[in-house]
């Protein structure tokens, strides 16, 4: 899926503004503070119904008005076009797709969009939420029953702790058995799909470190070569005194280890950025290689964090990787050479104005 046109009215310092970018690699430059990071919220937005900015979209409207708007064409690999809106209000939010109210999830499915920001380097040195996030987005991207199994996952869990908070374990071993059920076709479905993103992975991560031995190792969630029930009859009186379930995909988590540690452990700053690359730039592989859509990546002042022989390298990768790239930096000069580029366009930021410069 390509963005062939967007639309963006009343996001922050952006009052109204249209561009049609290049359905390859589209550079963005424009001072500190000049809209660069909004036009890239805007994309992000449209593609997720949410900010990377803000915790609260309302945050993102612009001062003293009540809206913002963000729509778009996108192109898919069938050539079929799609007529993509969001609006956010006091009201809440409107998604519309071909002009027909949607979900997010449609939304999602339609404009798949990842993004990577000079702070995502928390995906290895963070807490396991944020693995767990990404690593869900990819297989609700590669496989479209993910999203069924996992809603109901999550409605059971939320029962069976209910239950625990109230005390009430008569009706727990029905609520076990279901949990189990759709935890372990979520779990199934999350390894398989770690294990196809390592192959990926691997080669992208060979290309810019040159580490020997580098594995992605699932974590279930409870106890290694342990049934998912027998860790739930186990854990049930400690789950009863804490009035939550302890086990579980819901604690879920993958970890990166370099000859047979972890990643974080042992690694430079610089390079833990490098293997957040690679297995984001893998992610968008992965997914634009074997599905029916394709990934609008965007990439936020990432040229800062990198050396030029890197950011040499890192355009080189994405000139072929087959895929819409928006990236921002301060200055044009960041991005290196560009003669290799055949693809491309370059916009201009200033005080909320996107102008087209090439």
């Amino acid at each position: 899926m390509s963005l062939q046109k967007l639309d963006i009215y009343k996001l922050r310092n952006i009052k109204q503004s249209s561009i049609e970018p290049s359905l390859g690699i589209n550079l963005i430059t424009g001072e500190n503070g000049s809209g660069k990071s909004s036009l890239l919220e805007a994309i992000f937005i449209l593609g997720r119904a949410r900010s990377f900015r803000a915790t609260n979209i309302k945050q993102a409207i612009q001062f003293e008005q009540t809206e913002l708007i963000v729509s778009g064409q996108s192109k898919q690999q069938s050539d079929h076009v799609f007529h993509l809106g969001i609006q956010f209000n006091a009201k809440g939010c409107e998604i519309r797709l071909n002009q027909e109210k949607s979900s997010k999830s449609e939304l999602a499915y339609t404009l798949p969009v990842l993004l990577i920001h000079p702070k995502s380097y928390i995906l290895l040195d963070g807490g396991p939420q944020v693995r767990r996030e990404f690593l869900d987005w990819g297989v609700f991207n590669y496989e479209q029953d993910f999203l069924v199994n996992w809603r109901k996952f999550k409605k059971v869990l939320l029962q069976r702790n209910s239950l625990l908070k109230s005390k009430q374990t008569n009706q727990i071993n029905v609520w076990n058995t279901e949990l189990v059920q759709y935890g372990t076709i979520v779990s199934i479905y999350r390894q398989k799909y770690l294990e196809k993103l390592q192959l990926v992975f691997l080669e992208i991560c060979h290309y810019f470190l040159n580490f020997e031995k580098v594995e992605l190792m699932y974590i279930s969630g409870w106890a290694d070569k342990q049934d998912f029930i027998v860790a739930l009859e186990n854990d049930l009186q400690k789950d009863l005194r804490y009035g939550f379930t302890h086990s579980g995909p819901h604690r879920s988590d993958f970890s990166l280890m370099i000859d047979g540690r972890l990643a974080k452990h042992v690694v430079s700053r610089g390079q833990l950025k490098l293997l957040m690359l690679s297995l984001k730039l893998a992610q968008v592989q992965l997914i634009n290689s074997d599905t029916s859509n394709d990934v609008c990546l965007l990439i936020d002042d990432l040229t800062a964090e990198l050396d030029v022989h890197n950011k040499a390298k890192l355009l080189k990768f994405l000139s072929k990787l087959d895929c819409q790239v928006f990236m921002t930096t301060t200055e044009l000069s960041n991005f290196g050479d560009l003669t290799e580029l055949e693809n491309y366009k370059v916009f201009h930021v200033e005080h909320g104005e996107i102008c087209l410069i090439n």
